[in-house]
């Protein structure tokens, strides 16, 4: 299940800021027909910081209904607060997810033990299989290999989402884990050569716009065709950078847009619409990437 293309799904939303169902059930259906093989539903990309509790749930539940068995679903369940964590994981247990994505705690830095600790009451508190997932770029503190190795010993947690773009954890990381847990990058720059190295799959950005060649890639590199995974990614090379050209979701939800996958690029504060100067550019990476 935690192999392959996985996308960080967009949260749609409407001018006045409300979640729009009609573009969501676009975009579940877009990733159902190119191929991805799960979506993350309110991870970061889907905004899960300014989604109130109840509106996170919705959001969730609405993609498992969308998706109706077609393609899984994995939960952003992730908070600074343990209990939060907890509370929001055993929220999404009946809705037919088939996994969460934990993020680790931002903003109040706990050492190696504290992230340890918090990981594993989520995963003591829950049933489904639970995803690390590392972004020391955004969170402020980082998860080490060694105490991703003390909780791959924890049954349901079963696999990393790294985005810390370092492809020296990889084969580390590999060594301390073992085969059966999953290594999944989490930067769309690096993607590539981190599967080559031995990991899993991607939890990726791009591929809310470029669903069919991510996941052509991912499968291309399954197949120990990792030249030919190269070429079609050539053509994403400039798309990877330039959907970080502002913070992330800002550019891809401009592009949703762009291309006809959402209505609006709307996003609520403290996030606001791409900026005039950046638009050139992410234009132009998505004529390279033959997207327009």
């Amino acid at each position: 299940m935690f192999t392959g293309s996985i996308v960080a799904l967009v949260t749609p939303m409407d001018v006045k800021g409300n979640v729009d169902k009609v573009s969501l059930n676009k975009l579940v259906e877009y990733h159902i027909q190119n191929g991805t093989s799960a979506i993350v539903s309110v991870g970061t990309t889907g905004e899960s910081a300014t989604l109130d509790h109840q509106e996170h749930i919705d959001v969730i539940k609405q993609t498992v209904e969308i998706a109706n068995g077609r393609i899984n679903v994995i939960a952003g369940t992730g908070s600074n607060a343990t209990a939060e964590a907890i509370s929001l994981t055993k929220q999404v247990e009946k809705l037919g997810v088939v996994g969460c994505l934990n993020v680790t705690p931002y903003y109040n830095k706990p050492t190696q033990e504290g992230l340890y600790q918090h990981f594993k009451a989520i995963a003591e508190n829950s049933s489904l299989p639970q995803i690390l997932y590392n972004v020391p770029g955004r969170t402020g503190c980082d998860l080490k290999p060694e105490t991703v190795a003390r909780l791959a010993e924890i049954d349901n947690i079963v696999a990393l989402k790294d985005a810390t773009g370092d492809l020296s954890r990889v084969y580390y990381t590999r060594q301390l884990v073992g085969k059966e847990f999953k290594l999944l990058s989490g930067d769309d720059n690096t993607f590539i050569d981190f599967m080559l190295l031995g990991g899993d799959g991607v939890i990726s950005v791009s591929a809310n716009i470029a669903a069919k060649e991510i996941a052509t890639i991912c499968q291309l590199i399954a197949e120990n065709r990792g030249e030919e995974a190269r070429a079609v990614n050539h053509n994403l090379v400039a798309l990877h950078s330039n959907l970080f050209i502002e913070s992330n979701p800002i550019p891809v939800k401009w592009a949703c847009e762009r291309l006809g996958l959402i209505q609006n690029a709307t996003m609520r504060l403290p996030l606001t619409p791409l900026s005039n100067n950046a638009i050139p550019a992410l234009e132009k990476a998505l004529k390279l990437a033959k997207l327009v």
